[in-house]
């Protein structure tokens, strides 16, 4: 099993000053290794239909409507399942996860990884990321620590990767902005790209 993991929002809280009021985590995840690579082809025979060169980094937020209906409809044939966890920051009043990016940013994904009814076990997670050595240890360390038991074996193994490098990465951006932007109902797409991806979707977690 593999997922790959992106967000899209930011993890501030500062909203008056443009932090976003919503976060979402979504995880992309791939039973079968073959429909992983399938799908990767599809993303960059894509990127070629659009004449865009081979180092073009797919990103929901740099994307016109065109480009962002273009990705969906490629990856969407592929056996891949959606699921996203949607943080209405409003309602979060614990100091520590309101003052702490870093730690507002693990447990979101630790709460995505660990509520999945039991759908995620042994998974090879990839998640989109950087931060300097000491912040990239000791966030896998916590992912590792909080979802595995003697019991239940969530996380086989959990790596951060540049997204630049990896397409299915890239996939997970496309998801997660898909599924953030059919909250900004102010906006005239807001439900174009989930109508896309509706039958991928396993689950949409409204955190409360």
């Amino acid at each position: 099993m593999l997922v790959f993991i992106d967000d899209s929002g930011d993890p501030g809280f500062k909203t008056e000053k443009g932090s976003s009021e919503i976060f979402v985590i979504s995880l992309v995840i791939f039973d079968d290794d073959f429909e992983a690579e399938k799908t990767a082809l599809a993303i960059k025979d894509v990127r070629r239909k659009l004449h865009f060169p081979d180092d073009v980094e797919f990103k929901f937020f740099k994307s016109r409507r065109q480009v962002r209906e273009a990705f969906l409809h490629a990856v969407v044939p592929n056996h891949f399942r959606v699921r996203s966890l949607i943080v209405r920051k409003s309602i979060i009043h614990s100091p520590e996860l309101r003052t702490n990016k870093k730690s507002f940013y693990a447990y979101a994904i630790k709460m995505a990884l660990r509520y999945s009814g039991n759908t995620i076990v042994k998974a090879k997670v990839k998640i989109d990321g950087s931060g300097d050595r000491t912040f990239r240890r000791e966030f896998l360390s916590y992912l590792r620590r909080e979802l595995n038991s003697q019991d239940r074996i969530i996380v086989a193994s959990c790596k951060l990767v540049d997204s630049r490098e990896n397409v299915l990465i890239q996939m997970a951006d496309m998801i997660a902005g898909s599924i953030r932007r059919s909250y900004d109902t102010a906006k005239q797409d807001a439900d174009v790209y989930k109508h896309i991806i509706r039958h991928r979707i396993e689950d949409e977690w409204r955190f409360q």
